[in-house]
């Protein structure tokens, strides 16, 4: 499906990463794997670091209060202002109520305030960004922050090679408002079908937490993991990937009337550096226009991981300038989807640290 936003425009992005950080090569001896078989997964995907939390208390959206309080702080942003809030996650703080309703009382925000939840992992930025667009064709809506947060190393043994290296946790703060004259063009693709190539068995209603969903278990590979732990078909993912990825780029791009020699930049989601590599390639555009190494530093941040990437990649020139960007996500649900846009001058582009 194809959509098309005018007069609507992101005007800042802050990111907020946990402070704790490891390496790769300090975890090898939590792997039932050779080191000779781990640091050739290392070098292959491209895994050095990643940031996670460490306090099972505290949460994404205690991330990304943290954000929103610094950009109030700061005066870049106020709570009159804020007249949407969009909470994209797949690591809530409870099933009910929405954590964006949470955040609005905590932040004492106006009973006007819309607040929304939206249930999306690794594409849920550019999903987000299109909520965002549509309310704010709403009269009496002239700013919405779009939150993604995620802590998906709750989600994760930190005995399985093929999840626990690659998992980070982060936020994201993104305004949004109104802006005369500015176009952003969507498509996006939703695939059902294919829902267990990336899913977490239990926990929730279809099966239970129980004891038993709640005991680690070895799965002969030598990774372990529960049942309420996140489950991935890496082969299912790639190919996936590789294959329905960049034919969506190749067709949003088409609709948006840009060439690939006319995008600044590919900010992509972030799984791993060998990924994103491959898509270079088969899209025919310049590794350098793809940056690739956020998962490297920090981690696969489920939806954070785009803004994360603009604010890595080109932080304070996002101050100063403004590019076309095609911005994609692809992953759970199955759920794939790109925005071509033209971004800046922003207000803010930077990384803080929780």
């Amino acid at each position: 499906m194809n959509f098309t936003f005018k007069d609507k425009q992101i005007t800042g992005i802050l990111t907020v990463v946990p402070k704790h950080l490891a390496y790769f090569k300090d975890e090898i001896p939590n792997y039932d794997f050779p080191e000779r078989s781990s640091l050739k997964l290392q070098k292959l995907l491209g895994l050095e670091s990643h940031r996670y939390l460490t306090d099972d208390s505290v949460t994404g959206s205690d991330m990304a209060l943290h954000g929103i309080r610094h950009l109030m702080e700061t005066g870049l942003l106020r709570p009159e202002e804020i007249d949407a809030l969009l909470y994209v996650t797949q690591t809530p703080d409870h099933f009910i109520p929405p954590t964006s309703n949470i955040m609005q009382g905590s932040l004492g925000l106006k009973h006007d305030t819309i607040c929304m939840d939206i249930n999306q992992g690794c594409a849920g930025f550019v999903f987000g960004l299109m909520q965002a667009f549509l309310l704010l064709d709403l009269e009496g809506v002239n700013k919405v922050v779009l939150v993604n947060a995620d802590t998906a190393s709750k989600q994760t043994n930190n005995r399985d090679r093929n999840s626990f290296p690659l998992v980070g946790d982060g936020a994201a703060v993104t305004i949004l408002e109104r802006a005369p004259s500015s176009q952003a063009w969507m498509r996006m693709k939703m695939d059902g079908s294919r829902w267990k190539a990336l899913y977490v068995p239990a926990g929730a209603y279809r099966m239970r937490s129980t004891p038993e969903t709640a005991k680690v278990r070895a799965l002969g590979d030598g990774n372990f993991r529960s049942l309420e732990q996140i489950s991935m078909d890496g082969n299912a993912i790639f190919n996936f990937t590789t294959t329905e990825v960049p034919e969506l780029i190749t067709e949003a791009l088409a609709y948006s009337g840009h060439s690939k020699e006319s995008i600044d930049y590919f900010m992509f989601h972030q799984p791993n550096r060998f990924i994103l590599e491959r898509l270079a390639d088969l899209l025919g555009v310049p590794q350098e226009k793809m940056p690739n190494d956020t998962t490297t530093l920090y981690g696969n941040t489920s939806s954070v991981s785009i803004p994360l990437t603009i604010c890595h990649a080109l932080g304070d020139r996002m101050l100063d300038h403004d590019y076309t960007f095609c911005l994609a996500g692809f992953g759970v649900g199955l759920t794939w989807n790109a925005m071509v846009t033209r971004v800046g001058p922003l207000k803010i582009c930077k990384i803080i640290e929780f």
